[in-house]
């Protein structure tokens, strides 16, 4: 979901200390961030969401952009406090919470993701995620939830695009194999017979 024509409007409000312009900014934003937060296994994801709006409400005046780059800065943010929950806790696994949260404001992937991403349903979500690694997991949620450019994730992740499009390439072929094994979409080899 984006905020469209009203952005510019609602940035410079929310900079001049418009608390109804940020909210709405926030209600738009929010299901971004906790489905990013959500699917890369953060264990308090309303805990690190608050600290990424007090980073956001700290440091809106200095942003300036278009909507599209303003979701990408709030992802880098994003991403940060996902490194710095990393650092801070122990490497147990743990689950991706609750699939119909972390797909709250999906955007369509685009033709480009192939099939993989246009079997996925709500329920199986969270638990193809668990097949990739973090940042394959990273650079999906990056371009499916935050519907990004490459060069986007690129800058988010601070890695190169190259690294971005071969991470998203395998977690792909990892999706579309996970699919495979579950029957969910048939094998490529498979005859018509």
């Amino acid at each position: 979901m984006t905020i469209g024509e009203e952005f510019d409007r609602l940035l410079s409000r929310a900079k001049s200390g418009d608390r109804r312009a940020f909210e709405l900014i926030y209600r738009d934003i929010a299901p971004l961030v906790l489905g990013y937060l959500r699917a890369n296994r953060v264990q308090e994801p309303d805990d690190v969401a608050s600290e990424v709006f007090v980073a956001i409400v700290r440091n809106i005046d200095t942003f300036d952009g278009p909507e599209t780059s303003f979701r990408s800065w709030v992802l880098t943010i994003t991403h940060r406090r996902i490194v710095d929950d990393l650092r801070h806790r122990s490497r147990r696994p743990t689950s991706v919470g609750d699939a119909d949260a972390l797909l709250t404001g999906v955007a369509a992937a685009d033709a480009t993701d192939d099939s993989a991403l246009l079997h996925l349903d709500t329920a199986s979500v969270a638990h193809l995620l668990e097949v990739l690694t973090d940042d394959q997991r990273a650079v999906i949620t990056l371009r499916v939830l935050g519907d990004l450019s490459i060069k986007e994730v690129s800058a988010i992740l601070d890695k190169p695009i190259t690294a971005v499009k071969s991470l998203q390439h395998r977690a792909l072929a990892s999706l579309a194999k996970e699919l495979q094994r579950r029957g969910s979409i048939p094998h490529p080899d498979a005859s018509d017979s």
